[in-house]
């Protein structure tokens, strides 16, 4: 009887470690769920839910809601429930390496757990921490261009340099440095080609920019110590801008700009809408704006303008108003002024198609002397691309443009109106690679490509491009031009890309184009 006794025990007591040890492997409710939850539910989203209805203050209402809009829940009989891989989902995550500034003083770029509290210097509702960031990326290239009239072979080198300056959540001072590249020129070694020269060090201590930003509403909150109930973002020195994807202004000047933010208008159907205002008082780059040599006259004007963004009808319309105000009074080359309107629409139709369509227009010049305009005319560019199966990593597109007369950026270096129309419109700001005429100048034409991403880590492109300009010849461009384009990017690892890019142009009555180019990339 002992030794049954014993034995009985024992078993019992195993019995008892296996329970617990199946029940260390069930997700259970702290407390019990209630009685709702227990009834039979047939999964439909039609179901009415058991709960009292929400209390709403009385300066908001109920939105509209249709239960027929929505389907039911994925099911999934055949898959067994794995308690271990749903705690995966969010207790399995580990800390990534990911690349760091090479400079990071006061607190870091990345950083897990709660803040620090920040310094009373300016107000307790806008607190001081301060954190200074160096980091930027530096480019190496290996390429042959033969633009025409140039064959040449050569590795260039580029270093952005971004120093970041945080005060507050919402104010700091930011600049900009190149320091191997001035004017257009890059630190290079051209070792073949028909017109190589040999090694060049360009040293450059100039700022490309350097401003500050900030938001007048919480600098307010701080000051008077109450909460303030308006966004009034601004920002002013040698500042860049960018606007409309780069297309109608893509420049650093000296100025100032200020914005009215995330407004909205249910009786107009606008969910988000933004105002912007800027003016800009030397340094400004304009192709309507030139030196006698054709140069861009970088301190010879000036330049004011507004812009909106509105999200309305499924689409979002883009629009804005300029002008250039050339400063010169000269006898001989004055009197460039010009305005600058734009509007773009853009949308998806059926689920597969994304269209936008831009509009650019320059008016109002009339230089001295009846020299010919440089900003004057309109232009139209329309970007198309697929919707398939895979929308994120496979994207066929097609861009197409039209321009008349000579339409110009409000603020941008000479490079075009067509620098996002395609891969053949569009250099590298390092070695100086080939490409179509992107001025849209009397011409029309466009660009046919695919877009392939692999798993986000990889890019293809490959392209076939054309500009054709009025009568078959205009005033800038000699003739009909056409080009095939490729590119391959493929991220190494977090830190490193390297691209490569080739393009071969024919061009009627005038030399063809041919360029081949391998970079490297550090990002840090």
């Amino acid at each position: 009887m002992i030794r049954a006794s014993f034995l009985f025990a024992v078993l019992g007591t195993m019995a008892a470690m296996l329970t617990t040890a199946a029940q260390a492997q069930v997700l259970r409710r702290d407390t019990a769920p209630p009685e709702t939850v227990l009834e039979e539910r047939d999964g439909s989203p039609k179901h009415k839910g058991h709960q009292a209805p929400p209390e709403m203050d009385s300066s908001v209402r109920k939105a509209e809601f249709d239960r027929d809009q929505f389907g039911p829940d994925p099911s999934y009989p055949d898959a067994g429930y794995d308690v271990e891989e749903q705690i995966k989902i969010y207790g399995g995550k580990t800390a990534f390496d990911g690349p760091r500034p090479v400079l990071e003083l006061g607190f870091p770029q990345y950083s897990e757990g709660v803040f620090g509290s920040g310094h009373d210097v300016v107000g307790r509702k806008n607190l001081v921490r301060p954190q200074l960031l160096v980091y930027g990326d530096w480019r190496t290239a290996v390429a042959f261009n033969d633009n025409g009239n140039t064959e040449i072979g050569q590795i260039a080198t580029r270093l952005n340099l971004d120093v970041d300056l945080k005060i507050t959540a919402t104010e700091r001072i930011h600049m900009f440095l190149r320091p191997l590249d001035q004017g257009g020129k890059f630190s290079r070694h051209e070792f073949f080609g028909d017109d190589h020269q040999e090694a060049d060090l360009v040293v450059d201590g100039n700022i490309e920019t350097l401003f500050f930003e900030g938001d007048w509403g919480a600098i307010q909150g701080g000051l008077t110590d109450e909460w303030s109930s308006y966004d009034l973002p601004f920002s002013f020195g040698l500042m860049p801008l960018f606007y409309q994807n780069g297309i109608w202004v893509d420049d650093a000047f000296t100025g100032a700009a200020f914005a009215i933010p995330a407004k909205n208008s249910p009786m107009l159907d606008i969910s988000n809408m933004d105002f912007s205002f800027f003016a800009g008082f030397d340094k400004v780059s304009t192709a309507g704006l030139q030196d006698a040599d054709g140069a861009l006259a970088d301190h010879a004007g000036r330049v004011y303008g507004a812009a909106t963004f509105i999200e309305t009808r499924e689409g979002y319309l883009e629009a804005g108003l300029g002008y250039v105000d050339d400063q010169r009074d000269s006898p001989t080359l004055s009197n460039f002024d010009f305005y600058s309107a734009t509007a773009a629409w853009t949308k998806r139709y059926g689920g597969w198609l994304s269209n936008s369509v831009r509009g650019y227009w320059n008016f109002g010049q009339d230089p001295v002397n009846n020299l010919t305009q440089t900003a004057d005319g309109f232009a139209f560019l329309i970007e198309n691309s697929l919707i398939t199966h895979k929308p994120s990593t496979l994207v066929p597109y097609g861009n197409f443009f039209v321009g008349v007369d000579r339409p110009q950026p409000l603020a941008r270096a000479n490079d075009g109106l067509l620098k996002n129309t395609g891969i053949a419109f569009e250099t590298d700001a390092l070695t100086g690679f080939p490409k179509l005429d992107s001025t849209a100048q009397d011409a029309f034409g466009g660009a046919v490509g695919i877009e392939y991403l692999f798993d986000l880590s990889r890019q293809f492109v490959v392209e076939a491009a054309t500009v054709q300009p009025f009568g078959g010849q205009s005033d800038t461009i000699a003739g009909d031009q056409y080009a095939a384009s490729v590119r391959y990017q493929h991220n190494l690892d977090d830190r490193w890309l390297v691209r490569t890019d080739a393009i071969r142009g024919w061009l009627d009555n005038d030399e063809d184009l041919f360029g081949v180019r391998l970079e490297l990339r550090r990002k840090f």
